[in-house]
């Protein structure tokens, strides 16, 4: 017992008189004193060499001996942090570097601005997946296996036998919606979409859409009409002129394209209008019979419209952007020149 504790009294001398100038040292100490294989493991396990009448007070001192190691530790270390402190030359009432604000994609801000302009005719959003079945993308929407109007649309196919592919429009989240069977519908479908297309100046492979539906009953093409005049003039301005012309879509009959007089030359002709005077804006069209049956819709009591845009071609226009590979190559300098608001 008393070789035990003249033990314990020389390693209290060594502990007090050891010094540590970096954390380096503290972490030497904490190693060398209180670590797995440091002196105060070592020196507890002496216990077993004590009389059994004398544990109790072995005990007492190993314990005491513990929490002087561990107190000497922690003093050493705040010691050490305040060292570091004083000595840093970093001044920290200094007020912290400014980061910069980021802006808004050009891309995003037109996506806002169409947003906002149906949502005030009672548009809601919906959104769904990048990655659709074959029915969701073109059963559904009346284009049955081998149809030829699947050409109109290069696919990127993840998986095929069942086909899994990235969707080519927005309008697979048509589907979706009309599949839950919530009747009305007026919805907005903005999202991503991807066509297996040589990136260029003007085309890229993924690209972004704006689709809108309205089913109830007695909805007819005058309304479709109406609704997309409002668009364009909150959009483009009370004095733009508006024309359809009859088309082609295997989903809407009847269908249609929508140009708007030019906004850049009034109409005049210049090379964003091809010198026609009109630009493109949009397909729509009545929902087919065929889609609302399809989706388990009624077409004898239930009818109407969609349409949808792109919506990088209104920010070039916008911005006067001439490269569409620009909105996707995350060039800073390219990004910080848009504003928060369009």
């Amino acid at each position: 017992m008393e070789q035990l504790l003249n033990k314990i009294e020389a390693y209290k001398n060594e502990a007090s008189s050891t010094v540590a100038t970096d954390t380096k040292t503290v972490e030497e100490f904490r190693i060398k004193w209180l670590g797995t294989k440091g002196i105060v493991k070592e020196i507890m396990g002496e216990m077993k060499n004590v009389a059994p009448e004398k544990k109790k007070e072995a005990g007492q001192l190993l314990n005491e001996f513990k929490q002087f190691v561990e107190a000497r530790y922690a003093e050493l270390k705040d010691a050490n942090s305040t060292t570091e402190h004083q000595t840093s030359n970093i001044d920290l009432s200094l007020p912290g570097d400014e980061l910069p604000i980021g802006s808004r994609h050009p891309v995003t801000l037109m996506r806002n601005r169409i947003v906002s302009i149906f949502q005030r005719l009672g548009f809601a959003v919906a959104e769904g997946p990048e990655i659709e079945d074959d029915w969701h993308n073109f059963g559904a929407l009346n284009l049955p296996e081998h149809h030829p109007a699947r050409d109109m649309q290069d696919t990127f196919y993840i998986q095929q036998n069942p086909d899994w592919v990235l969707r080519t429009h927005t309008s697979s989240v048509q589907i979706r919606e009309m599949e839950k069977g919530n009747l009305p519908i007026r919805m907005l479908m903005p999202g991503r979409v991807y066509r297996n297309e040589t990136v260029s100046a003007r085309s890229h492979c993924f690209f972004h859409q704006v689709e809108g539906l309205y089913i109830d009953e007695n909805v007819s093409f005058a309304d479709l009409k109406q609704t997309l005049y409002f668009f364009v003039k909150e959009m483009y301005g009370k004095d733009v002129k508006v024309r359809f012309r009859p088309s082609y879509f295997p989903f809407t009959e009847p269908s249609a394209e929508m140009d708007v007089s030019c906004f850049i030359c009034g109409g005049d002709g210049c090379n964003i209008c091809k010198k026609t005077g009109w630009v493109e804006i949009l397909g729509c069209g009545m929902v087919h019979p065929n889609v609302l049956s399809n989706c388990g819709i009624d077409p004898n009591k239930y009818t109407g419209f969609a349409f949808g845009m792109g919506i990088e071609r209104p920010a070039m226009m916008k911005y006067g952007i001439n490269d569409i590979r620009l909105l996707s190559e995350n060039d800073v300098r390219f990004l910080k020149q848009f504003t928060s608001a369009i």
